[in-house]
């Protein structure tokens, strides 16, 4: 922004505007909360299969009710991921997104009692609430943000694998330390029910404006061939994504490896994703076209996936890396499409929608295509196979988003 100068006597310090500094205020709370909601958004994943081996000894749970229990919560997401917008449009982005986080804060909560109903229950309630923060959060960046897109899609994609690093990483010492995997489990609703508290002042005050009651008027982008693309690509890395949170940790100790340096590697593998997260939405945004960083991203994920299962235990740490580093940038680089493939807030909030209604819906067959391969199978090396096909597949479309054009034209 330039000024021009009322004399050419010495300048007098600028007085901002009080409105001005409230907005500024204002937009910074927001940019925090938003990183903070980011951080709760997939302990509800990687908490339970940290631990799972003790839940299944202790309850005896059988592997198809496991099943359910990994894959549920995958599938709420695409689920509820429609009814994003109209509730947006009826009471405002922020308060949206508050309702979900205590959705999200009690699910987890109930998710501790310790019966198979019970966890469920609440995995099924953190699911609903994550499905719909993860249709509101690029929206708010497109509306709030515009002029630090790139920024801010890395703090809050890097945030989300943080979050994910985070339950793999403490929920086995939470359980050591306490003796019960329904405290480790239940802890996790005290950083949830955290946000909630400090983002109510910001969200309430907030009432539904025009951006948010765009969120449904427009052309349908179901009928856009390029968020078919966009919506593929999240598919099809959500497949791979939702797999490492729910199975890697299980792939490990089956290889050997004991529940404490299993989620170690599993956090550091996600650590590592943060890290990926937080460069490739800057990047992405600078590039003209993301095609060729898309697929190459894409094919990286996959092969790291795989070596992982049937590569020696000895390089474990290495294929933890190379598949951080990958899965990283492909979830930053799919939920970044959104802002980077939209001319406005409104069209962001349907393509979103739609790809996180397709992207979850498909996405959660990953997890429980890996539980019936290795059922039947009784190895996790089909599933390795799998993951190469999924990372080159996802590739293509990856490849076709990434040209620079516009959902609507």
């Amino acid at each position: 922004m330039t000024q021009t100068p009322a004399s050419v006597q010495a300048p007098a310090t600028p007085e901002v505007p009080a409105a001005q500094i409230n907005s500024r205020t204002g937009s910074l709370l927001l940019a925090v909360c938003i990183v903070l909601i980011g951080l709760n958004l997939r302990t509800v994943f990687s908490s339970f299969s940290a631990v799972l081996p003790e839940i299944t000894a202790a309850t005896g749970i059988p592997a198809a009710m496991v099943t359910v229990l990994t894959t549920g919560p995958v599938l709420l997401l695409g689920l509820a991921a429609p009814a994003a917008p109209p509730l947006a449009r009826r009471f405002g982005i922020e308060r949206t997104i508050l309702g979900a986080m205590a959705l999200l804060a009690a699910g987890l909560l109930v998710r501790g009692a310790g019966d198979f109903t019970a966890m469920a229950a609440g995995t099924i309630a953190a699911g609903a609430g994550i499905g719909i923060v993860n249709v509101l959060l690029p929206t708010l960046v497109k509306r709030d943000f515009q002029h630090r897109v790139g920024l801010m899609s890395g703090l809050y994609t890097g945030a989300i694998c943080a979050a994910a690093a985070l339950g793999a990483g403490l929920t086995h010492p939470l359980l050591e330390a306490t003796g019960s995997w329904r405290i480790a489990l239940g802890f996790w609703a005290l950083p949830a029910a955290a946000v909630v508290l400090l983002f109510a002042p910001l969200a309430l005050r907030r009432r539904p404006g025009r951006t948010d009651r765009q969120a449904e008027a427009g052309p349908s982008v179901w009928r856009s061939a390029l968020a078919w693309q966009i919506s593929s690509f999240m598919a099809l890395q959500a497949m791979m994504s939702f797999s490492v949170f729910a199975w890697l940790a299980p792939i490990l100790r089956d290889r050997g490896i004991d529940g404490g340096t299993a989620g170690y590697v599993v956090a550091g593998s996600i650590v590592v994703q943060v890290l990926g997260s937080f460069l490739a939405p800057p990047l992405a945004a600078k590039l003209r076209s993301q095609s060729w960083l898309n697929a190459l991203v894409a094919l990286l994920t996959g092969a790291g996936f795989a070596l992982t299962i049937f590569g020696p235990l000895e390089l474990v740490w290495l294929w933890a890396v190379m598949l951080g580093v990958g899965q990283g940038s492909l979830t930053a680089l799919a939920l970044t499409l959104i802002v980077l493939r939209t001319r406005d807030a409104g069209t962001a909030a349907r393509v979103s929608g739609m790809m996180q209604c397709v992207g979850y819906g498909v996405g959660s067959s990953g997890t429980l295509l890996v539980g019936i391969l290795h059922a039947a199978t009784g190895s996790f090396a089909p599933a390795a196979v799998m993951f190469l096909l999924i990372g080159t597949a996802a590739a293509v479309p990856g490849f076709l988003a990434g040209r620079r054009r516009y959902v609507g034209g």
